[in-house]
């Protein structure tokens, strides 16, 4: 497949550049850098080659005695404030301004020695590291403090053409590069304050849903409680049957629950603290009045603080579990597992019935466990978790917290096993 011109220039820009393009301010915008930029670094490495290689074959050439071995010698550091002060390595000002310092010394050294050699290449590499990593006021005397002795250093060797290019050249790169790095920070902030704005919008919209539960769902649950509160005094004040009263002592306390979990449910819309694992020991509690069967939490394994998102899976995972257990199965015996391992998390909540369907129990003739009506366990039909929560909504909290849901008749229950990535 053949490869547009601008998409190879991308691409060579990036090796051949990659030196100078993953660092400092250009670190962040590398993957939207513009055809127009990949073009002035190759511009800018393809002139460092040169300089290299007139530096290797201009007289005098870099060796082991008399002004060969100067040139070696400062050759050598300059490479080394190169790699001190290059926009890659993070490393504190007073360093990188050492490294600059050393680079302009070589450099300074090489324009006597070595006048046609790489040092004209120093005043650029100081404009634009200065430019990148420095402060305006410190970047400004950095870059005049190097043009000064190579400029006057280059003068007096009779290179005036040399010098006066040299300080015409390094100064608009060091405008060019403080005009992106003021470009750069000032998309930073644009994002920042986009991301600001998205956050208002969704806490306002929580709010919002938060005024809605409590004006509808709160008020109507609060109603409710309490007209089966006065429903069962009134009951108990005229000796109503025994399973008449109980019946309305349990709707009761279900109002009195649905109610409690609105309120919590407004505010975590709020953004308060949200619910997680350390409070199955209340669901377990609360799911044995309202069933009649002793339920506990068993954890193994450390316990950890999870992320919002996974604590909250847990809890609901749970909670539904448990109510579809209390509406829609019989069973005899209830598990409620959390386990706490290293490279996850599980939860499983599982019936277990031993009674045969014949004498109205959990067992299917499927092996599944069933309820009252036929449905097996935890396994609620369709329209019932299109009503309400379900297991759909158990797996959408799952996933959305990078984990699974599996929800499956055993041979004498139903199973909901919850896993979680550590």
């Amino acid at each position: 497949m053949r490869l547009s011109f601008t998409t190879m220039l991308a691409n060579v820009g990036r090796r051949v550049g990659g030196y100078f393009t993953r660092t400092g301010a250009w670190a962040s915008v590398d993957e939207r850098v513009s055809p127009e930029v990949v073009l002035m670094r190759i511009i800018g490495v393809g002139f460092l080659f040169v300089m290299v290689l007139g530096t290797a074959t201009t007289h005098p050439r870099p060796s082991l005695h008399g002004d060969g071995l100067i040139v070696a010698i400062a050759l050598c550091v300059l490479f080394v404030g190169i790699l001190v002060g290059n926009p890659r390595s993070a490393v504190a000002t007073p360093t990188r301004l050492a490294g600059l310092g050393a680079l302009v010394v070589a450099a300074t050294v090489l324009a006597s020695v070595q006048p046609a050699g790489l040092w004209e290449a120093a005043p650029y590499y100081v404009a634009i590291v200065a430019a990148m990593r420095l402060e305006r006021r410190t970047a400004v005397w950095t870059l005049g403090l190097a043009l000064l002795p190579l400029g006057l250093v280059s003068g007096f060797e009779r290179h005036w053409g040399d010098a006066f290019s040299t300080v015409v050249g390094a100064v608009p790169w060091f405008l060019v590069m403080r005009q992106m790095r003021r470009m750069h920070e000032q998309n930073l902030a644009l994002e920042a304050s986009q991301a600001a704005e998205a956050r208002a919008a969704a806490a306002a919209e929580r709010g919002r849903l938060a005024r809605e539960m409590h004006d509808v769902l709160a008020h109507s649950l609060s109603a409710l409680a309490l007209q089966l509160e006065t429903t069962r005094l009134l009951a108990h004040d005229r000796g109503v049957d025994a399973d008449v009263s109980r019946a309305i002592d349990q709707a009761h306390g279900l109002a009195a629950g649905g109610l409690e979990e609105a309120r919590r449910a407004i505010s975590t819309a709020r953004g308060d603290a949200l619910p997680g694992p350390e409070r199955l020991d209340s669901l377990a509690e609360v799911f044995a009045q309202q069933s009649g069967l002793p339920l506990a939490v068993d954890v193994t394994g450390e316990p950890r603080q999870l992320p919002a998102d996974a604590r909250l899976a847990v809890y609901r995972t749970a909670q539904e579990a448990l109510t579809n257990i209390r509406r829609h199965a019989v069973p005899d015996r209830v598990e409620l597992r959390l386990d706490y391992r290293d490279d996850a998390v599980e939860l499983v909540v599982e019936d277990h019935c031993a009674r045969p369907a014949d004498a109205g129990g959990v067992s299917a003739p499927d092996g599944g466990g069933a309820g009252p009506a036929g449905d097996g366990g935890l396994a609620i039909d369709a329209a019932s978790a299109g009503a309400g929560y379900g297991l759909t909504g158990m797996r959408e909290r799952a996933e959305l917290a990078g984990g699974r849901l599996v929800a499956e008749p055993t041979r004498d229950g139903f199973r909901v096993e919850l896993w979680l990535p550590a």
